[in-house]
């Protein structure tokens, strides 16, 4: 296969395309794409919870098998605890970190506990930026609806309420403690125009966002000598005779033994469960999103809500085989880059929300438009020269700098050629 003539394609387009301006879709046509073709649609990928306070509830197959999996704690272990805790939070990301700098600063005894290493997470792997209303012209009202839109109504207001007027509150913190966030020429945070959003507001470092916040975080955790448990996968939570939560079993991974952390307040920071790969789909999440917190929350009688809904991220890499699933930043499409078929065509606003996009181009190559490699892996391409073509060369450079070192080794110049991408 000549991928050279596949490039082309997407080179003798691009004069006509940047000429065209791509409308969002309407409800009714954002409705009708995502039910045909989004993955939450697929009624065989799901099945009901077979116990439990979920009971009966759909959810992907993937995630009722892990929430209906046996324990590994065996019945005659003694719970007299190892380490004492104010407050226990397991996982060490973004959240977690956050959440025991947060308790620390407060007076309390806090231990924080990950799976692997501190820092080991979705956080360090995140690339395209933050949403948080800062700019003149953006608000906390409008960054609500625009969330409020995006999740379909869906949302919970209080959680989302509490997002987005504390997010302003939150990037002054990060500065405080060293994230060093992108700057405009006047000195000023220089935000970009993220999917699904009507403002600009995403904050970024480069394409290294979530390593950056991850490095700030992870130092003042030890600067502050916070207690931490490395390797040590959560696998029980403990309750007392009133069902309140009072600590955790945790197994060491090295040398398999049992450790019991006694806590006046647990606080469950695991992250995700992209690493189940649902439905098969790869995934740019950590090793460790595994679904353990839900998991955990399961089996002490926490009922989960919308588990009938993932998010499926519109650009995941498909060639080389060597980054299969590895995340495409959003940051290529708000700085203007193209999502193109196999013809040459653009067929999605490029900024629409992520189920909207990714459904899209589920869409193109399920009707014969993708672009399928020897791999036999099908997916569209993002036209990332194009951002070189319309701001200059060097602009990938200055601005993705991690995306272009991580193609470049397996012999990709993304300044010259599209990255072909797939949810």
């Amino acid at each position: 296969m000549d991928i050279q003539a596949l490039h082309d394609v997407v080179h003798n387009s691009r004069d006509a395309r940047r000429q065209q301006t791509l409308p969002k879709l309407s409800p009714a046509e954002r409705d009708t794409l995502i039910k045909k073709f989004h993955p939450d649609h697929r009624e065989a990928a799901y099945r009901p919870v077979a116990f439990g306070p979920n009971e009966g509830d759909l959810t992907v197959r993937e995630l009722a098998s892990v929430l209906e999996g046996d324990s590994v704690v065996p019945d005659d272990l003694s719970l007299t605890p190892h380490y004492e805790a104010d407050v226990l939070v397991v996982g060490g990301g973004g959240a977690g970190c956050a959440a025991a700098l947060h308790a620390h600063g407060q007076g309390a005894k806090v231990l924080l506990a990950t799976k692997l290493r501190l820092g080991d997470s979705n956080s360090v792997m995140a690339q395209g930026g933050m949403q948080i209303a800062v700019a003149p012209n953006d608000s906390p009202v409008q960054h609500f609806l625009d969330t409020l839109k995006g999740g379909h109504m869906k949302n919970d207001h209080e959680l989302l309420k509490t997002m987005v007027e504390e997010g302003p509150s939150i990037a002054k913190w990060l500065l405080e403690l060293g994230v060093l966030f992108d700057r405009d020429d006047d000195g000023n945070l220089h935000v970009k125009k993220g999917g699904g959003s009507t403002k600009a507001r995403l904050l970024t470092c480069s394409d290294y966002t979530g390593l950056e916040i991850m490095r700030v975080l992870k130092d003042e955790v030890l600067n502050r000598k916070i207690q931490l448990l490395e390797f040590a996968a959560a696998v029980e939570l403990l309750s007392d005779e009133q069902g309140a939560c009072t600590g955790a079993v945790f197994q060491d991974l090295d040398n398999k033994r049992f450790l019991v952390v006694a806590a006046k307040t647990v606080i469950l920071a695991t992250g995700g469960i992209g690493r189940l790969h649902i439905q098969g789909f790869p995934t740019s999440n950590h090793y460790g999103a595994t679904g353990d917190g839900l998991a955990l929350a399961y089996r002490i009688g926490a009922p989960l809500v919308q588990i009938d809904t993932f998010q499926y991220h519109p650009s995941g890499g498909v060639y080389p085989e060597q980054l299969v699933g590895q995340l495409v930043t959003e940051g290529i499409r708000s700085e203007g880059g193209h999502l193109v078929n196999g013809r040459g065509e653009r067929f999605v606003n490029e900024l629409d929300t992520r189920d909207v996009v990714s459904s899209s181009i589920i869409r193109e190559c399920e009707e014969g438009r993708g672009v399928r490699m020897p791999t036999g892996r099908v997916g569209v391409w993002l036209d990332t020269p194009l951002l070189e073509v319309e701001q200059g060369e060097g602009t990938l450079d200055k601005h993705f700098p991690a995306m272009v070192r991580q193609y470049a080794r397996y012999g990709v110049d993304i300044r010259k050629d599209p990255v072909l991408i797939y949810p």
